[in-house]
């Protein structure tokens, strides 16, 4: 019989896995920050650590995790096959299977979602840029990509909110006017 794995364990392995790798949610909240507050001055940090913490909470994105660090770890300990191996431990940049597999969390959030990903991806913003740069044996090639995964689907959850928020409150002013 197949051991069942519950959502609790998998969420948790999630969020360990992060911390193990040295990314905090206020890493990931900082990089929502730089893409949304021109759009919302008054934005707060706590409003942008909340939507990486329910884009987190979406199971999906957590096994996207779990296996990204995974292969990032595999590597590190030299235990994938060639040219594998060599593939993922020095980035190829024409691999692609890295934002393969970050991109699909990315689509549950909308257009807005995908475009900021590849706006992250180009520019590497905040922790994302400290992962992609090689300076000691840790292998990236999957997290920094994830990362960018969850920053752009949050940024997206947020812009949509934040754009309903602003309707109702427009919504509320008309009915009171008239």
């Amino acid at each position: 019989m197949k051991k069942k794995v519950h959502s609790r364990v998998v969420k948790q392995a999630a969020f360990d896995s992060l911390r193990q790798r040295g990314v905090t949610i206020e890493d990931i909240a900082k990089i929502v920050y730089e893409m949304q507050s021109p759009y919302k001055p008054d934005l707060e940090m706590k409003t942008c650590v909340d939507s990486v913490e329910a884009v987190l909470e979406k199971r999906e994105v957590q096994h996207a995790l779990l296996v990204a660090v995974e292969l990032d770890v595999l590597a590190e300990k030299h235990q994938l096959s060639e040219p594998l191996q060599s593939i993922v431990e020095n980035d190829e940049s024409l691999f692609g299977c890295d934002e393969t597999l970050a991109l699909g969390s990315v689509f549950g959030y909308g257009s807005i979602a995908v475009t900021t990903f590849g706006h992250l991806d180009k520019v590497k913003s905040g922790i994302i840029g400290q992962l992609d740069t090689k300076v000691d044996a840790h292998v990236h090639t999957f997290l920094d990509d994830m990362i960018c995964s969850i920053a752009a689907s949050a940024s997206s959850r947020l812009a949509h909110r934040l754009r309903d928020q602003e309707e109702a409150e427009m919504d509320q002013k008309s009915e009171h006017a008239g």
